[in-house]
């Protein structure tokens, strides 16, 4: 009895091409691939608007925590000497509890994908970072940490695709 030969059939998911012996796109499946660059943000880039989105809302309850201690007692920073952006550090508490406030409430728009977030973000994370700079002879330490934290956030507001809802 004999046998008729069979042509095998691909398999489904990646494999080798049977006309070429090499790896060929071809039985892909049709979703996307976040590893490929598929023009729609890459996962980390998304897990980092998420990062940025925490770091947002800790960054700004501790601009608020910040803030009510600067309010109430004026002496809880060290007082400098003759600085160009030297405040009454009343002042600098109102300076950081408003912006703690609304880096807080921007940072909850970001981790629930509120179309005004991302920008206002961007926006609200450059001023943070100027807001720190002036600050950096009373905190050092602590503005360099924060400076460096809100360029993080602009980078991850802008870098992830705002079409990354369209994935879900």
């Amino acid at each position: 009895m004999s046998e008729t030969p069979t042509t095998p059939t691909p398999p489904a998911g990646p494999g080798p091409d049977p006309g070429h012996g090499v790896w060929s796109d071809k039985h892909r499946s049709a979703g996307p691939d976040p590893t490929r660059g598929d023009g729609m943000g890459s996962g980390w880039a998304s897990g980092g608007t998420v990062f940025a989105g925490v770091l947002m809302m800790v960054g700004g309850i501790l601009g608020i925590l910040n803030g009510i201690a600067g309010i109430a007692k004026d002496d809880v920073y060290a007082h400098i000497g003759t600085y160009t952006y030297a405040f009454n550090l009343t002042t600098w508490g109102w300076i950081h509890l408003i912006i703690g406030v609304i880096v807080a409430v921007t940072g909850f728009g970001v981790l629930k994908d509120q179309g005004w977030a991302r920008g206002v973000g961007v926006a609200i994370a450059a001023l943070y970072i100027i807001a720190y700079f002036m600050f950096l002879p009373y905190e050092p330490l602590w503005s360099v940490i924060a400076i460096a934290i809100g360029v993080f956030v602009i980078w991850a507001l802008v870098s992830d695709s705002p079409h990354h809802a369209a994935r879900s």
